[in-house]
């Protein structure tokens, strides 16, 4: 699954630094790429839309929109 934060209150590469190193403490997370005002994160599902906003509100930002993206396994035909 991919979840994308919106974020606002991230003004510097240091609070970028920060939500990652929050984001890190969450299980399932397999990447995690965060710039100023969004944070794009790779997960198996166990990081839940609420664990992950909870670890951007946790360090001071406002999480404007979430988008989850549900990966789909690609279907072999079978011949």
């Amino acid at each position: 699954m991919i979840t994308t934060l919106y974020l606002d209150g991230m003004t510097t590469v240091h609070c970028a630094r920060a939500l990652f190193t929050s984001l890190a403490r969450i299980d399932g997370i397999a990447t995690a790429e965060v710039t100023i005002g969004r944070a794009i994160i790779d997960h198996d599902g166990r990081a839940t839309e609420s664990a992950l906003v909870h670890a951007a509100t946790a360090v001071g930002f406002t999480v404007r929109e979430v988008i989850v993206e549900r990966r789909r396994l690609a279907v072999r035909d079978e011949e």
